[in-house]
């Protein structure tokens, strides 16, 4: 809990995410869950910060309707009773997915003096988990030298996996 302007903020290292997923039956009928997680320390490793697909234009189609965040931190605004992310937005590459792939390419946003784009969304608009896969350049990359939780710094763009199978989440519960 912490006191920010005089208003408490609950953060929270993850939300637990319930829906109903008709193509996985192996819940009690298809109902699932999973974590999205904005930890700082994971297993004593490192952080773990996953990447998120955010409803902004509900009316468009696929990816037109969603844009990649990557989650900072969960919190919940006591006294306006709201339950939020921080997020550092992703910019995509291109009006459509890349044709050697077929899968979009984002990278991260950034502003001007090279500020990250970050912002403040409401939960609600989380769709689902997003799984991005380094675009990897021609030269060689030493494992030792990169740490998983180091990925999204060390790479300059990204592909959103869409042989994942994440299925939509409904409700976010932060704990």
């Amino acid at each position: 809990m912490e006191r920010v302007f005089g208003v408490t903020v609950h953060v929270y290292n993850s939300a637990y995410s319930a829906f109903f997923a008709p193509s996985d039956l192996s819940g009690t009928y298809g109902m699932c869950h999973k974590y999205i997680c904005s930890c700082p320390m994971w297993r004593n490793e490192g952080p773990h910060f996953d990447c998120v697909f955010v409803v902004t234009d509900p009316q468009a189609d696929g990816m037109h309707g969603l844009d990649v965040a990557h989650i900072l931190c969960f919190f919940f605004h006591s006294t306006l009773f709201y339950t939020c992310a921080a997020v550092h937005w992703f910019d995509r590459v291109g009006d459509g997915p890349d044709e050697a792939t077929g899968m979009w390419i984002v990278c991260p946003g950034y502003h001007m003096c090279n500020l990250q784009n970050t912002a403040v969304t409401h939960i609600n608009t989380i769709y689902c988990a997003a799984h991005l896969i380094p675009v990897y350049s021609s030269h060689n990359i030493n494992p030792q030298d990169i740490k998983p939780h180091q990925s999204y710094n060390t790479f300059q763009s990204f592909y959103v996996n869409k042989y994942a199978d994440h299925p939509c989440i409904r409700n976010c519960i932060l704990i």
